[in-house]
């Protein structure tokens, strides 16, 4: 029996593989989409993932716009933020924000489901979200995936 093909492989590195992905988010969830693009971004969906490496994918999400909020939260989910002044909340709902920035949607929702530390945060940078189907990285061939079979 051969015993070396029971070793467990761990990534660094240099011996990651990442891959351009392509998403459309037309007529998607918000919370599905975001959390199955983060777990592509953090690599989970391959063989060799390691937790402490940044082994996933770079993903492009075209159609940021067209998200679907279900049920109100269209009109009723608000974004808070803190000037930092004393009374300074400020809210704003998904509606207005769309609007204004169509891509915070879901750079938000994927953000939130990374880690709060130094990988999370370079994990982020990997992610390319546009609010029209143009992008501009058609140099990478990114790899149009279906994000819903994804599990």
């Amino acid at each position: 029996m051969d015993t070396l093909s029971y070793k467990t492989v761990h990534l660094n590195a240099q011996t990651v593989n990442k891959e351009w992905v392509l998403v459309d988010a037309a007529g998607q969830t918000l919370g599905r989409l975001a959390s199955r693009v983060a777990y592509v971004l953090r690599g989970k969906h391959k063989p060799g993932y390691t937790p402490h490496v940044d082994c996933g994918d770079n993903v492009i999400v075209i159609n940021a716009d067209k998200v679907v909020l279900t049920g109100n939260k269209f009109h009723q989910k608000m974004y808070y933020h803190y000037t930092g002044y004393p009374h300074g909340q400020r809210g704003e709902s998904a509606e207005n924000i769309i609007k204004r920035k169509p891509t915070f949607l879901v750079e938000h929702a994927v953000k939130g489901m990374l880690p709060k530390n130094r990988l999370g945060r370079q994990i982020f940078k990997n992610l390319h979200v546009y609010a029209g189907a143009e992008h501009p990285h058609q140099a990478q061939t990114p790899k149009v995936i279906d994000i819903n079979k994804i599990k």
